[in-house]
């Protein structure tokens, strides 16, 4: 018997809460754990990993008793945190190839579409009001370097017979985006956005509707294995036998897991209302828009005219040790407004109402893996999602339900399953210092290239050195 401690949230002052977060106001909020519980099954974590797990535990045995532990308010995490973009895994058909095949790739990509179709029916059916608008998801270049960045996923897609991508014009981009500075790219036409944090309170009230206990504001402080484990609170214990980790980043706390995780941030901001002016520029759907930078921009025009962008900020966490900064940026977004700029000439004078940060559990693939804890059996985890998870975590939801189910089927026999075949990352120090490194060189190349100039040598050697990498 041992007893695993898990690393404690910072929960984010209201400042520093995503503007999807604030948006939802103040979200009805299940009752906190308190004295003891039993369950089938214990899911800690509730954002789109651990409700997904818990939905589907429920729809293949719904006699199993299953409960949520979620430190804050469910989606306070990454899930309510990110971009909104919502696009399939074909973009990434090379990477997840690589790690389970061509063929299994395929097949998990065409998952994520019937993820996509599976959003949009609970939104027509009036269960999960979610802003989802399947407008199209645009991934573009801005600069020589970024060019051709899809070429190969383009080329895989359409070789397993799947006609998800178009080319896009540089007149068609400034059609759609309002913006010049991205002039050739690809669309994927079933792809759009969505509203994160309702997505994410809208997974959590179908998931207790179909019998799920949830309870947040409940952070784990540690969970005492066994035959039956005890997952303890500070107010509270729910003893089960089997456990799923979906806490995202925070599983870096455990040190079998953080030698294959390392902990990203990524800055988002988001502009006043200022719908007139996206509209006179052109920009009036609800298309998510990317660019090719290795730091990428992503960004999206809400329902009622705010500009959501964002990009990753280069921020590393030392040992996957996170605080504060990783909620809120003191650089409150300085980055991203000078971005926002370049793109978007017309909202220099429109005022930034809210900026944010949030962690993203990367792994060097950058392929989600899922498996138990080597000497655990009944302990599960799900981790490495690099930033890309709406109709992603759904699949793995599907993966770690039939694992904790003990079923036997394409599922639990999945290629993302198993973390020894994965690489593992160098030891700390070395780690840390060398991530800073790299990603400081990542960061001065895109700057240089997107101005169409050639960096220095040791800069483009040192961000080679990515985990994952590939050269093109």
């Amino acid at each position: 018997m041992a007893t695993l401690r898990l690393r404690q949230p910072t929960v984010a002052a209201p400042s520093s809460r995503s503007f999807w977060l604030q948006d939802i106001g103040a979200a009805a909020c299940t009752e906190p754990l308190q004295g003891s519980e039993r369950a089938d099954v214990v899911i800690v974590g509730g954002g789109y990993t651990g409700l997904w797990t818990a939905l589907r535990i429920r729809e293949l045995a719904p006699e199993t008793r299953v409960t949520v532990i979620e430190a804050d308010l469910c989606g306070s995490g990454a899930s309510g945190r990110n971009g909104g973009q919502v696009h399939s895994w074909f973009a990434e058909l090379d990477q997840i190839s690589s790690v389970v095949g061509v063929d299994e790739a395929r097949q998990l990509c065409g998952d994520t579409v019937d993820t996509i179709a599976e959003l949009d029916e609970l939104q027509r059916q009036g269960t999960i009001d979610m802003d989802l608008r399947l407008d199209g998801w645009l991934w573009t270049a801005s600069s020589i370097a970024q060019e051709g960045a899809w070429e190969r996923a383009v080329e895989m897609t359409a070789a397993a017979g799947q006609n998800r991508f178009r080319p896009l014009t540089a007149e068609e981009i400034a059609r759609r985006t309002g913006s010049s500075a991205a002039y050739v790219g690809v669309i994927e036409a079933n792809a759009g956005t969505v509203h994160p944090a309702k997505l994410a309170v809208g997974l959590r009230d179908l998931a207790i509707s179909r019998g799920v206990i949830v309870h947040e504001r409940s952070p784990v402080i540690d969970i005492e294995t066994g035959k039956t484990c005890a997952v303890r609170t500070q107010q509270g214990t729910v003893h089960a036998e089997k456990v799923v980790l979906a806490a995202n980043a925070w599983l870096s706390a455990l040190p079998e897991l953080r030698r294959h995780l390392y902990v990203v941030a990524s800055q988002v901001i988001a502009t006043a209302e200022t719908p007139e002016l996206l509209d006179r520029i052109g920009w009036r759907d609800g298309a998510s828009i990317c660019d090719s930078q290795s730091q990428v921009l992503y960004y999206q025009r809400t329902q009622k005219g705010r500009v959501v962008f964002g990009r990753g900020s280069g921020n590393v966490a030392f040992r996957g040790n996170f605080g504060s900064s990783f909620n809120r940026s003191p650089e409150h977004g300085r980055d991203n407004l000078r971005e926002l700029h370049r793109v978007y000439p017309a909202l220099r004078g429109v005022p930034i109402e809210y900026d944010w940060a949030g962690p993203i559990d990367c792994v060097p693939e950058h392929v989600p893996v899922f498996d138990h804890l080597h000497s655990h059996p009944n302990i599960f985890y799900g981790m490495g999602f690099n930033g890309t998870g709406i109709a992603q975590t759904a699949i793995g939801g599907r993966i770690l339900a039939s694992l904790v189910l003990e079923h036997n089927d394409r599922w639990s026999a999945s290629g993302l399953v198993g973390i020894d075949r994965r690489q593992a990352l160098p030891p700390e120090p070395f780690r840390y210092l060398g991530a800073k490194l790299v990603r400081s060189a990542i960061r001065r190349k895109n700057d240089v290239e997107i101005h169409n100039r050639k960096p220095d040598a040791l800069t483009r050697f040192l961000a080679q050195l990515t985990p994952g990498h590939r050269k093109p």
